[in-house]
């Protein structure tokens, strides 16, 4: 693929994150107040291979069409309970469309037999992408939606296929009933890769707005972006978390003993690089996965711990020390409630012997983290405060793990009592966490920089930020040592920081 055609891609990724998902790619930018994300032929394949939602309803409309003109508040009113921060069911389905009347469009349209508009088609995101589809195949996941004339008809439609109960009238955290049920549904998990990012952006915006990164913390912020580098479920928050890594001396030098001008002058040249450690697009303001039935419930605190647990079920076993001791220290540092983070570091403390192995590690944080929802389940019982739809549970429930249990019992007022299958628990945490939940993680930073995959396998994956081009080669060989051990990455970095700065003094 041309340099170009590749820039263009990315160009048109680059804009998925906005507040209302629209592009503005093509002959014109998207009126604003729309949901629908306008996607021309350069952007079409790329856009639906990386997304995640399950479905996608994709109209083929002309902008000169009177009937596609009075249709499109119909089909924005669908696309609002889909599409943006404010969705009331957001990862469900992607509405999009595409202009016809539009001539970088034309083969686009005949690809999908387009023959009169608005045309309405049905499928899972990547079945659109890089394929043919008539009305005459047989067996293909594209359906044509025949009776979506209205945003109630279309809705109706779409109802029939997912089958839900979706109103016009939903709006966010007001549907407790309609939340996907991802305790019991393994297939959820796919979704938390956009809360992990989301929870990465969100940790590093809280680190910045509170000024938390001083010369008693930097260490353990750069031991967890070493991790990150790694280790991290997605490839576009390693790639920002590189970039981070080479420009920390740039932005937080070692002697932080600044004034409080000089600080806020470093935050400036920070927002002034525009770097966002998972893409520009991070974070979007909303969860999937981690979403609760209110907007005070669930979120950060759940993307962070499944972050955690994603990292423990990748690491190697020599990774299994240096790992637990910097995730106890970011928490202790940069987690901002005071008691959470003392009852975690608490709990930290308690190990005396250090971990000699992945398995242990991940089956710490496991208990560790079952111990914390023991101590909610009861505060949250006493205070009212829980989410009703997602209450505080011994995990995983058997409908997720049967096997892992040995035996079960509950007392009158006591939480359940489990006799773990350890030999069981541990498997299933890196199904979960890992086979499940990690997209690409295959594919090393070195081979991205390279150009080995395609450029459309790797926007399947995540869309990566523009900024991960420009990270220097050094960096990525550095980044490689990381997966093995944390203290050489941390040598060849101040190493390359250094030359760095010799050479900018040479100049």
């Amino acid at each position: 693929m041309a340099l170009g055609a590749v820039l263009l891609l990315l160009l048109a990724l680059a804009g998925r994150g906005d507040a209302l998902r629209s592009l503005g790619v093509g002959d014109g930018a998207a009126a604003q107040g729309d949901y629908a994300v306008d996607l021309n032929a350069t952007s079409f394949d790329a856009f639906l291979t990386a997304s995640r939602e399950q479905f996608a309803v994709v109209e083929f409309f002309a902008h000169w069409c009177p009937a596609c003109r009075n249709y499109k508040p119909h089909y924005e009113k669908v696309a609002k309970l889909f599409n943006g921060p404010d969705a009331a069911h957001p990862g469900r389905v992607l509405m999009a469309r595409v202009d016809c009347a539009s001539k970088v469009n034309v083969d686009l349209c005949s690809r999908f037999s387009v023959d009169h508009y608005p045309f309405l088609l049905w499928g899972p995101p990547p079945k659109f992408a890089n394929t043919k589809w008539d009305r005459k195949q047989e067996k293909s996941e594209i359906k044509l939606i025949d009776d979506g004339r209205t945003a109630e008809r279309l809705l109706k439609w779409i109802n029939k296929q997912l089958e839900s109960s979706f109103t016009l009238d939903d709006k966010k955290y007001e549907n407790e009933n309609m939340l996907p049920n991802n305790v019991s549904d393994p297939k959820q998990v796919v979704q938390a890769i956009y809360d992990v990012e989301e929870a990465t952006a969100h940790a590093l915006q809280i680190i910045l707005e509170h000024k938390m990164i001083k010369p008693d913390t930097r260490d353990s912020l750069i031991r967890f972006l070493q991790i990150l580098v790694a280790h991290h479920p997605s490839k576009r928050c390693r790639r920002g978390s590189a970039e981070l890594l080479i420009n920390f001396d740039d932005h937080w030098p070692s002697n932080l003993s600044l004034s409080s001008q000089d600080s806020s002058k470093l935050l400036e040249s920070v927002a002034a690089d525009n770097h966002k450690i998972c893409g520009k697009e991070v974070p979007r303001g909303y969860w999937m996965f981690c979403r609760g039935s209110k907007s005070e419930t669930r979120g950060f605190s759940c993307g962070l711990w499944v972050l955690l647990h994603s990292l423990t079920v990748q690491i190697g076993d020599g990774e299994s020390q240096s790992t637990f001791t910097s995730i106890c220290d970011f928490i202790h540092n940069f987690f901002i409630c005071e008691e959470c983070r003392k009852h975690f570091y608490d709990m930290c403390s308690s190990v005396s012997v250090p971990f000699k192995s992945a398995r242990d590690l991940s089956l710490w944080l496991w208990s560790t983290h079952n111990k914390v929802n023991e101590r909610l389940m009861k505060e949250e019982k006493d205070m009212g405060t829980g989410d009703p739809s997602f209450p505080k549970a011994i995990w995983p429930p058997k409908a997720l793990c049967s096997s892992c249990y040995r035996s079960s019992s509950r007392t009158s007022d006591g939480p359940l009592q489990v006799d773990w299958n350890e030999d069981e628990v541990f498997p299933f945490l890196v199904n979960y966490y890992g086979k499940t939940l990690v997209s690409s993680y295959k594919e090393t930073y070195i081979e991205s920089l390279q150009g080995k995959t395609q450029v459309g396998a790797a926007l399947s994956d995540d869309a990566s930020s523009s900024h991960a081009a420009r990270v220097p080669i050094g960096a990525a060989l550095g980044v490689a040592v990381a997966s093995c051990t944390f203290g050489a990455l941390a040598c060849f970095w101040r190493t390359q920081q250094k030359n760095r700065k010799q050479r900018k003094n040479w100049n």
